[in-house]
């Protein structure tokens, strides 16, 4: 009986030993070894939302910061990489009406860009999405005397989504 018992328990824990190859998400960077810092200058913006190219820099900034062991800088000749980018539209549309006064009472804001990382010494490109979309939600107050413009609070909530959606990329290469 027991040496049963050991024929079933020793296959069971060497297959628990020998792992799955599985690893924890995050934890794996595909860039390369002499990549030690990053510059992320601000972002092109052709659209006319003012400060959209430098908000998406920013939040790049600091989601690199939080998540990653690279030096972030601002000038490209110090950096090992370069991530430059370009936001190529900007759309805000009303998606919710009030039924008493037909005004706008929610608008989705679409943001399109178009984001590259290259090696600055070889000017090899390491991660390059030409066209990336986010959306992101808010509520406009029908009530004048109340009424509080949430488009920059959506456009920093866009920013914080989109870095974080790069930077998962960029590292894990997807």
């Amino acid at each position: 009986m027991a040496a049963k018992r050991l024929a079933f328990l020793i296959p069971a824990v060497l297959c628990l030993l020998s792992g799955c190859g599985y690893h924890v998400a995050g934890t794996v960077n595909t860039l390369p070894t002499n990549v030690k810092t990053i510059a992320i200058p601000a972002f092109g913006n052709t659209t006319t939302r003012y400060k959209l190219g430098d908000q998406m820099a920013a939040a790049l900034t600091r989601e690199f910061i939080t998540r990653s062991r690279y030096r972030i800088v601002a000038d490209p000749g110090e950096a090992d990489a370069v991530l430059t980018g370009s936001v190529i539209n900007f759309f805000a549309y009303p998606t919710v009406f009030d039924p008493t006064t037909s005004r706008a009472a929610g608008v989705q804001a679409i943001v399109q860009l178009q984001v590259t990382l290259r090696d600055h010494a070889s000017n090899k490109v390491l991660f390059s999405r030409p066209h990336m979309d986010f959306r992101q939600n808010y509520e406009i107050s029908t009530d004048a005397a109340t009424y509080f413009d949430e488009s920059s609070m959506a456009m920093e909530r866009l920013s914080r989504d989109l870095a974080r959606s790069v930077v998962s990329a960029i590292l894990e290469n997807f």
